[in-house]
């Protein structure tokens, strides 16, 4: 069962996340070293596979890096649960493949180190400690498919992969106010 790591400050940004000082690489293991430090040298140390992050509101604000998600799913965190997100942190989570969930009340229902169980499916986390159940905002399928590919680029690359050997068949159209242009069987002038 994940453990929470609980930063319960509003405003949490991306610097807090992963200071720019350390921004000289983009490779998830050399960022991981350096998530949260500002804001507690050793979460690094505590964190596992799979464990949680709770924050307060409007976390990821600041700068549109997408260091701070590598960061974070680099030390191994599984989700940020927060009552809302920076709109920037959220897509840059989404295009990620990392978790990044909306659920009022969270902050308040969990102290640093409770287990919790995150039920995906059934869009509830469950403190193990007190037995609180809280419900977040559902997670759009779109959302998930991009999580369970690994990320956008993977997500496109089995889209297109799907798709392979159906994208050259002729257009019934071009779009607004264009014809579409004529195979030439249909082309009187070929």
């Amino acid at each position: 069962m994940p453990r929470v790591h609980v930063f319960g400050r509003d405003h949490i940004n991306t610097d807090e996340i992963i200071p720019a000082r350390h921004l000289t690489s983009d490779v998830e293991s050399e960022l991981a070293r350096y998530a949260m430090e500002d804001y507690d040298p050793s979460f690094v140390r505590r964190v596992q596979p799979g464990d949680l992050v709770v924050a307060g509101a409007d976390f990821g604000c600041g700068s549109s890096r997408e260091h701070a998600v590598w960061a974070l799913r680099g030390a191994g965190v599984g989700a940020v649960i927060a009552p809302n997100f920076a709109r920037i942190f959220y897509r840059n989570a989404i295009n990620n493949g990392f978790l990044a969930l909306e659920c009022a009340g969270i902050v308040e229902a969990f102290q640093d180190g409770d287990e919790a169980d995150l039920d995906l499916a059934g869009g509830t986390i469950t403190n193990a400690r007190s037995g609180q159940r809280l419900s977040f905002v559902p997670v759009p399928q779109f959302a998930l498919d991009v999580q369970k590919a690994g990320g956008w680029l993977e997500y496109m690359r089995e889209a297109d992969a799907a798709a392979a050997g159906t994208l050259n068949t002729p257009s019934t159209g071009a779009g607004h106010g264009h014809p579409a242009t004529p195979t030439p069987q249909e082309d009187p002038h070929a």
